[in-house]
C-alpha cells in the first residue's frame, strides 16, 4: 500500500495534513501514489476483457484479442495520469481566484489523492458488467467529491467557506475533464488501433444460426 491510502478512507482530515506537509517537504511525493494505483483499473480491465469476458446479447460472449486489450490499456493508463495532471493545472489556474498560491505540483499530488476513489472502482474491470460499474463509479464520485471537500480547505490553507466554493468549481471541472478523457480515450482506441473483438456461442458446433441444422416440421 501507499502512504496515506488506508488514511484517506479512515481518517481523512489527518490523511489530508499528513500529505500537504509530505508535499511541501516533497513536490514530487504523490508520484509513487499516482503511478502505481493507476495500474489497478489498467490492469483489471485487461484481466476483464481478456479472460472474464461480457455479454452484449443472450447465449454469446464477447472477448478482446490480447493484443487489442493491452492497447487499450496502455491508452487508459496514459489517459488516467494525464487526466490528473490536466486537473492540476486547473487547479493551480483557479487558485488565484481564491488566494491561494500552491505549486503546480501541489494542485496534482492534491488531484491525485483527491481520485484514489476512482483508482479503486477500476477494481470492477474484472468483471465487465454495466450496472455494476455504474453503481461502483456512482459510489467512487461520492467519496471522491468528500474527499475534495474535506481536503480542500486543509490542504489550500483557505477559510471553509472560500473552500467549499473553491471544491465545487473544481468538481464542475473535474466531471468534464473525467468525460472528456474517457470518451477520447476510447475514440482513439477504436479509431486509430482497430480493435478485434472474439464472440463465442453456447452452441460453439454451429457458429453461425445459418450453418445450424433446420428441423423438420412434424407431419411432412
Amino acid at each position: 500500500m501507499t502512504p496515506h491510502f488506508v488514511s484517506l478512507f479512515t481518517s481523512p482530515e489527518r490523511a489530508w495534513d499528513e500529505i500537504r506537509q509530505d508535499e511541501k517537504s516533497n513536490g514530487l511525493h504523490y508520484l509513487g501514489h499516482l503511478l502505481l494505483l493507476a495500474l489497478i483499473p489498467a490492469v483489471s480491465l485487461y484481466v476483464g476483457t481478456t479472460y472474464t469476458g461480457w455479454n452484449l446479447v443472450e447465449n454469446e460472449e464477447v472477448r478482446l484479442d490480447s493484443a487489442s486489450a493491452a492497447k487499450l490499456c496502455v491508452l487508459m493508463y496514459f489517459a488516467i495520469i494525464l487526466g490528473v495532471f490536466v486537473m492540476g493545472a486547473f487547479v493551480r489556474w483557479m487558485t488565484r481566484t481564491f488566494d491561494a498560491r500552491p505549486s503546480f505540483n501541489e494542485c496534482v499530488g492534491f488531484i491525485a489523492y483527491v481520485s484514489t476513489p476512482f483508482y479503486l472502482a477500476g477494481l470492477t474491470g474484472l468483471y465487465p458488467s454495466r450496472w455494476l460499474a455504474v453503481a461502483v463509479l456512482l459510489a467512487a464520485s461520492a467519496y471522491s467529491a468528500f474527499l475534495l471537500f474535506v481536503g480542500l480547505p486543509r490542504f489550500m490553507r483557505i477559510p471553509n467557506q472560500k473552500g467549499a466554493l473553491f471544491s465545487t468549481s473544481v468538481l464542475a471541472v473535474g466531471l468534464l475533464v473525467l468525460v472528456n478523457t474517457m470518451v477520447g480515450t476510447i475514440h482513439i482506441w477504436q479509431l486509430s488501433m482497430y480493435p478485434e473483438y472474439q464472440r463465442t456461442t453456447q452452441d460453439q458446433s454451429y457458429p453461425t444460426v445459418d450453418e445450424r441444422p433446420q428441423k423438420v416440421p412434424e407431419g411432412l
